[in-house]
């Protein structure tokens, strides 16, 4: 499985308003901190308000703030908001759309492993990403 750009860039812009869910950031602050161009993060951000992720306010003090704590915030709502559902193969995501779906004996095995993958990435939150010693120990867990 291999992430896009865009999911990468959202997975760090969150991660960033993780370490400070109380404030509000505005695309353009948030693109400067990153390092990113500032019209992907505001595309990024409209993204991440549209799959409830994020609260977007309006006015002279407006921007964007973490809809939910970072704890309650997993690394597959974040690639699920910008890429669609994860999944390894064609056929765990669209079914019908491979040609041999049909007569392939591993199909139900890549499934298996797709579950997989996704419930690790829902294991993962973004509290987690940013690091403290409690979070690295569960995602220690997640390796062994």
């Amino acid at each position: 499985m291999r992430l896009s750009k865009l999911a990468d860039y959202a997975t760090v812009l969150m991660c960033r308003m993780a370490a400070r869910p109380e404030l509000t950031y505005s695309a353009s602050q948030l693109a400067g901190e990153a390092g990113l161009p500032p019209p992907t993060v505001a595309k990024l951000m409209k993204l991440l308000a549209r799959a409830g992720l994020l609260t977007s306010l309006r006015g002279g003090r407006g921007g964007y703030l973490l809809a939910r704590g970072p704890e309650a915030i997993s690394l597959a709502d974040v690639i699920r908001a910008v890429d669609g559902p994860p999944g390894l193969i064609e056929c765990s995501i669209h079914p019908g759309r491979c040609s041999l779906e049909g007569g392939c004996g591993i199909r139900a095995n890549w499934g298996v492993v797709n579950a997989a993958v996704i419930q690790a990435l829902r294991d993962v939150s973004l509290e987690q990403m940013n690091g403290g010693p409690a979070a690295m120990a569960g995602l220690r867990r997640l390796r062994d």
